[in-house]
């Protein structure tokens, strides 16, 4: 049986598995495949049908699993198919989106990155705070476990006086 035929059966059967198209198929909705060395951007595609998501493939991805499964729900289908292939998925408002997992990780760190970036990039303000029963040379130390990478404290001990920078 070529991919193509399988495909369009498997299709058949499945939308007369799903009652509706007006409401998702419950993520148990459990089904059986059998594909040989099939494109996994077709495999997605057939499982986007079935589960009634939308998704968005990276370009360039290739890899041909061959897949024999028997009453499985479909989200463990997409899952163990994506990990064969080296692959991932992230959700984004109910859409799927589908790239190499190294890909995704590092877009994750840059996204990370730049938040920790937004955050520490805010106006500095200064305090100062004199001390009355306490050595200012003593609380420093402590208190410079809570700055920012961008705060310092300066102690005038004549004074007896901390000078705090931080982030608001």
């Amino acid at each position: 049986m070529s991919v193509s035929v399988a495909f369009a059966a498997f299709l058949a059967i499945a939308s007369a598995a799903v009652p509706s198209k007006l409401a998702p198929p419950p993520a148990d909705l459990r089904i059986s495949i059998d594909l040989k060395a099939v494109d996994i951007v077709d495999v997605v595609r057939m499982l986007s049908e079935v589960g009634g998501f939308q998704v968005v493939l990276d370009p360039g991805l290739s890899c041909h699993p061959t897949l024999k499964l028997t009453d499985v729900p479909w989200p463990i289908i997409l899952d163990v198919s994506l990990r064969t292939c080296g692959l991932a998925y992230e959700e984004d408002n109910g859409i799927i989106r589908v790239a190499t997992a190294a890909r995704l990780m590092q877009e994750h760190n840059e996204r990370r990155k730049l938040a920790e970036e937004q955050k520490l990039n805010r106006p500095l303000r200064t305090i100062v705070q004199r001390l009355s029963y306490a050595r200012a040379e003593q609380v420093a130390p402590i208190l410079r476990k809570f700055l920012s990478p961008r705060g310092e404290i300066v102690v005038d001990t004549r004074t007896n006086t901390l000078i705090i920078t931080d982030i608001e």
